[in-house]
């Protein structure tokens, strides 16, 4: 039985940003293989401003937006779809594609709810895997025509950083801008405070203006902590996503462990230091941020800030 024509295809990921930021190449290789669909993209309210920057994307569809709507009224707004890829396994989108009766629904076969919400099921193990987080993602899209998996220096990606520098900033500093980003929310080991606090110390006295960034929650767990300097600054919970994209996208580098502002720093092509451990599932072969600029160092318990100040070029 021939397959429908893909004239509007849902990209569905519905959790972290460094998770959504590694979904690019494949939106890339779904654009170039199906030039005249249209790409929608099913997120989460937070993170869409990260996919707002993705050249291939159309449209965005929020989760929040479709969780509240009736069944029937849902069911009418994915109406049309020709196939959602889901590139993460959410349980509840994935009924709610099968209600809308969207043609080709792709989860991968290691989620036994896949097995009643969708009727491709690709076999492949994210966790068992040697290949990159990005990588993983094509063997999803392969069930619906995209011929091959890309090297980790294949894959291509357009991603324009929208919106403008807050407006204290000074375009000066762009050059000698340096943003540290201590928390990860647990999504990897992360570095301790102290040695974070001393790296500033020795990239301030070498004339980079350093900024430490998370929330206004994580900024209260580590601001005590932050030298008294003048050109060190504790920019925690200060700017919007949309925002903080656009100082990323100006400044030298950003320093993380692997978390969502490590990943947004390789798609703006800026230097990402990114601080792992070997451990697997979540070592730098698996999370290493995109882009030419990015930087996987380890072991990350025995990392000095000196050889991480010695990583910035």
């Amino acid at each position: 039985m021939p397959r429908p024509s893909l004239q509007k295809i849902l990209i569905s990921r519905t959790d972290a940003i460094g998770d959504v930021c590694l979904t690019l190449p494949v939106c890339m290789a779904l654009k170039k293989q199906f030039p005249e669909a249209q790409l929608v993209y099913l997120c989460r309210k937070y993170t869409a401003p990260v996919v707002a920057c993705f050249e291939p994307i159309s449209e965005i569809l929020l989760f929040e937006d479709l969780e509240v709507l009736a069944k029937e009224d849902r069911q009418a707004r994915l109406k049309g779809f020709s196939a959602v890829l889901h590139l993460f396994p959410n349980k509840v989108v994935g009924q709610w594609c099968k209600d809308a009766r969207i043609p080709l629904r792709v989860g991968t076969a290691h989620r036994l709810h896949h097995w009643a919400t969708c009727n491709l099921l690709p076999w492949f193990s994210r966790k068992r895997s040697d290949l990159h987080e990005a990588q993983l993602n094509f063997y999803l899209a392969k069930a619906i025509g995209i011929k091959q998996i890309p090297s980790w220096e294949e894959m291509e990606f357009d991603f324009s950083a929208q919106g403008a520098l807050p407006q204290e900033f000074n375009p000066l500093e762009n050059q000698t801008r340096i943003l540290i980003h201590p928390k990860s929310n647990g999504s990897g080991v992360e570095y301790p405070m102290e040695k974070y606090a001393e790296l500033a110390l020795m990239l301030a006295e070498k004339g980079y203006h350093i900024y430490f960034t998370g929330t206004r929650q994580e900024g209260e767990l580590f601001a005590a902590q932050i030298p008294g300097h003048p050109a060190i600054h504790n920019a925690a919970g200060l700017w919007t996503l949309q925002e903080f994209i656009a100082v990323i996208a100006q400044s030298k580098a950003l320093i993380a462990c692997s978390t969502g502002p490590y990943h947004l720093a390789g798609l703006c092509q800026i230097q990402a230091i990114g601080l792992f451990t070997s451990r697997r599932p979540i070592h730098p072969g698996r999370w290493k941020a995109l882009g030419p600029n990015s930087k996987a160092l380890t072991e990350i318990s025995n990392l000095s800030p000196q050889q991480i100040c010695d990583a910035i070029e």
